[in-house]
């Protein structure tokens, strides 16, 4: 597995874009659901054509970069874990211009071949970043001086195959979950200080299950709706919504499934969260997930296509999973299209504009297909 990353930046051919988009400062960009409006942006390049710059980055990571005006931040750490840093970039000419290690873990917990150290994408705003690494470190720093004004590394969890929760930020209260093989819980931290202002504990009842069953990756979701703020995140086995204010639970959805990866998506009233649906040994849906107590669940898809990460747009939520298999979901009908790309995937489609972009992980290749309702033509080229 190559452990040198490439930040490529696409050259943008016309920089029209929405008065009011906003900057691609989290995870999945600042709607937090993997959309932008921006214009002119390249289907095809190369070595040679369509790309403004290249530039190196040291270690192992799956983190995302996020922008604020014209700075990159990313996160990345060296393959043992002993090394956790963050990067600052020029977004116009790629020059590094930071590259400062945080936190030195002396007995990293191990991390499954397959994730990384830094695989959780940072928040960024005026003033000031925010990083996380799991349980290994949380930290804050000034974007103008690189100087850490807090940093955290207190919150114990066994994330048994590595840590992937990116940062979520509401007001001055940062949400992060801990989703692990031996404990399960939320908290919120001051965004000013890194003080916890509240914990909760998920209380699933795993019934006997251990390890990976146990597990999510899930970033918290803010959403308002009829006038009261919820903070959704989605764990193993369940969907729970808690009070910002005081962490109280507010609703739960039992589902089922783990590893759980996918953010919630926040649509006319709707959450809409995927799952893995119990299936026969022909891929049949067998059985549906159980109701509990203040279930709000007002419709469910338990179909014969694969879920996968996701982006949406309007009532079209667009997926695809590990094998390729791309998808284009709606409530009504709830299923629209499934055809199979090349290559394997764990990065999330990203659309923009009406275009859906999906960069597959082995050779580069990028498949680009217009965000269609009806099943599209696609096309791909090296990244």
């Amino acid at each position: 597995m190559k452990t040198l990353l490439t930040l490529l930046i696409l050259s943008v051919v016309t920089t029209s874009a929405s008065a009011v988009e906003p900057e691609w400062n989290q995870f999945r960009g600042g709607r937090g659901d993997g959309s932008s409006r921006a214009n002119g942006i390249p289907t095809t390049w190369s070595e040679t054509k369509n790309v403004a710059w290249k530039t190196a980055i040291w270690g192992k990571a799956w983190s995302s970069p996020v922008v604020w005006k014209n700075r990159i931040w990313v996160t990345t750490a060296t393959a043992d874990g002993r090394r956790l840093a963050v990067m600052c970039l020029d977004k116009t000419t790629g020059k590094i211009l930071h590259d400062q290690t945080v936190f030195r873990p002396v007995k990293p917990q191990y991390g499954d071949p397959f994730n990384s150290y830094a695989s959780s994408t940072a928040w960024v705003e005026e003033g000031r970043v925010y990083i996380h690494f799991g349980s290994l470190g949380t930290a804050c720093l000034d974007t103008e001086t690189y100087k850490v004004l807090w940093k955290r590394n207190d919150l114990p969890c066994n994330h048994f195959r590595g840590a992937a929760s990116s940062v979520s930020i509401y007001g001055n209260q940062m949400f992060l979950p801990f989703d692990g093989s031996d404990v399960q819980y939320v908290v919120a931290l001051d965004k000013r200080t890194g003080k916890t202002l509240w914990r909760t504990d998920r209380n699933v009842d795993f019934g006997g299950l251990g390890g990976a069953h146990r597990k999510a990756f899930c970033t918290a979701r803010v959403i308002t709706h009829n006038g009261r703020t919820q903070v959704i995140i989605p764990a193993a086995l369940a969907t729970m919504s808690y009070d910002p204010a005081t962490g109280k639970e507010l609703w739960r959805v039992m589902h089922g499934g783990a590893n759980t990866a996918c953010p919630a998506l926040f649509h006319k009233g709707a959450v809409l969260q995927q799952r893995r649906c119990h299936q026969s040994a022909d891929g049949r849906p067998t059985r549906r997930p159980r109701r509990c107590h203040q279930d709000p669940r007002q419709w469910q898809r338990c179909g014969d296509f694969p879920p996968g990460r996701q982006s949406s747009s309007g009532d079209a939520i667009y997926m695809v999973n590990n094998d390729g298999i791309a998808s284009c979901s709606t409530p009504q009908p709830a299923h629209r299209w499934a055809r199979r790309l090349t290559g394997k995937y764990s990065a999330s489609p990203t659309l923009v504009g009406e275009r859906v972009f999906c960069f597959e992980e082995e050779k580069g290749l990028c498949h680009v297909f217009a965000a269609t309702r009806t099943l599209p033509e696609t096309g791909h080229q090296h990244a």
